[in-house]
């Protein structure tokens, strides 16, 4: 047993580490690969709207790989011309459409077992595994990440300060100054989340150190 297992061990002993970290998580943050992610819709929906754009990024050692992003558009089965106004996307509007099924795959294969990272994951999470389930594919094993979440464990904790209970990206993109000019694309809204983490990041190690496992506690 090395030195660093003797100390997990007295730790989760006297109560102070509640569970043991897995091999994998034991690792700096810049270690890990991590895809983070943006799903634009037709709506809110989990069982009627459709997916109609993911767009991801590749972040690794604190950098964003821009030149192996992934931007794919579904045809579109299901249209409502309400949400356009939102994400833009008008019924066949882009050259390159492909299947459900065909940019799920790809995506799978992008993905690999990286973490995701994504704001308000469960929303995008649950649109990918209503749609895989929908073409016979398993649902997502990944771990996963919620910059909403992470943001919040930045802010100074008082009294007089008034807290919201949800963050949106602009307020991220607000309080650290990104652009929102690609706001409310896939691949847009991919590169707004992954500035932020990374900004997040930054402000989380001016407390401490901060390994894999610390995001996922």
């Amino acid at each position: 047993m090395t030195i660093k297992d003797k100390i997990i061990e007295s730790l989760q002993i006297l109560g102070i580490l509640k569970e043991p970290i897995e091999e994998s998580l034991n690792i700096p943050v810049e270690s890990a690969r991590f895809v983070v992610l943006d799903t634009e819709t037709t709506g809110f929906d989990y069982n009627t709207d459709r997916i109609l754009c993911i767009g991801a990024l590749v972040l690794q050692n604190g950098t964003i790989n821009l030149q192996d992003s992934f931007e794919h558009y579904i045809d579109q089965e299901h249209f409502d011309k309400s949400s356009v106004e939102i994400h833009g996307i008008i019924r066949r509007d882009v050259l390159n459409h492909k299947s459900e099924i065909e940019v799920l795959q790809l995506f799978l294969d992008y993905l690999g077992d990286s973490i995701i990272i994504a704001h308000h994951t469960r929303f995008d999470v649950t649109m990918i595994n209503t749609a895989l389930e929908r073409n016979g594919l398993d649902k997502l094993k990944n771990k996963t990440l919620d910059t909403a979440v992470l943001y919040k464990r930045t802010l100074i904790k008082s009294n007089l300060l008034q807290y919201k209970d949800h963050y949106t990206l602009d307020d991220l993109a607000d309080k650290f100054d990104i652009s929102k000019k690609d706001r409310h694309t896939a691949i847009g809204d991919a590169y707004i989340t992954a500035i932020a983490f990374l900004k997040i990041i930054r402000k989380l190690k001016e407390k401490h150190e901060i390994m894999l496992y610390h995001l996922f506690r």
